[in-house]
């Protein structure tokens, strides 16, 4: 099954078959799959870190940096449709990947251009930070978020309930509150405040520039939300 998420758009002449993980983060880059609820191979929510030769990193951060107030994503794909749980036992310790800058035009359609060329990413069980499968977990009372990062960088993605539902990764401006801990095994963040939607929605509950207080257990965390690195309302949801 190929989606406009598990395909290129840009203009190549058929429809490429793969994992997509989207970079995260310009310090230490987390890379965050791109799950897709109905199509089983896609259907996990999984957050981990890859090596990555120079060429890619600077390439990403030098991409990134002239695109940083746009609507612009950008993610690894590697060809083939094997099963993510080869990363999380270690039985897979490489994969091809090619960079790729995702853009998305004014009704919300993404197109996938690669600017770079496959090169070899390494991956290690003791760097997958969150591995959970798109079953059917009931919606929360209240909106939550997975947190993920390393020391002040702080990133957040939403956390994926049953289907309908919406998929974001945020980064964190002056986080406060969090422990690497949390980080290091993407602790639930709840917003007591925010009442979960339990569906679908078309934008983003928090907003850019905006500071929110959440919930990590007991404790306490605040930030105010920077740029955005994946939005997927569509896609996610296809049968």
């Amino acid at each position: 099954m190929t989606t406009p998420d598990a395909a290129s758009t840009d203009g190549s002449a058929a429809p490429r078959h793969g994992h997509r993980f989207l970079l995260i983060g310009t310090g230490t880059i987390f890379a965050y799959h791109l799950p897709l609820y109905f199509v089983p191979v896609h259907a996990f929510q999984m957050i981990n870190k890859f090596g990555l030769d120079a060429q890619l990193r600077q390439t990403y951060l030098k991409d990134l940096s002239r695109y940083q107030t746009e609507q612009v994503y950008y993610s690894l794909f590697t060809e083939g449709h094997w099963p993510l749980a080869e990363i999380v036992d270690g039985t897979r310790t490489s994969l091809p990947v090619e960079l790729e800058r995702v853009t998305v035009d004014g009704e919300g359609r993404r197109t996938f251009t690669t600017i770079l060329d496959p090169t070899i990413a390494t991956c290690r069980k003791e760097d997958v930070v969150h591995y959970r499968p798109l079953d059917a977990t009931e919606y929360p009372d209240f909106l939550t978020y997975l947190a993920f990062g390393q020391g002040t960088e702080v990133h957040l993605a939403h956390q994926l309930a049953a289907p309908r539902n919406w998929d974001e990764v945020i980064t964190t401006v002056r986080p406060s509150g969090f422990q690497q801990s949390n980080l290091d095994h993407a602790g639930a963040v709840t917003f007591l405040g925010i009442k979960d939607p339990k569906g679908v929605i078309d934008r983003s509950l928090l907003t850019k520039g905006q500071s929110y207080e959440g919930q990590i257990g007991a404790r306490t965390v605040t930030f105010t939300v920077g740029r955005q690195g994946w939005w997927n309302d569509t896609s996610l949801n296809d049968h």
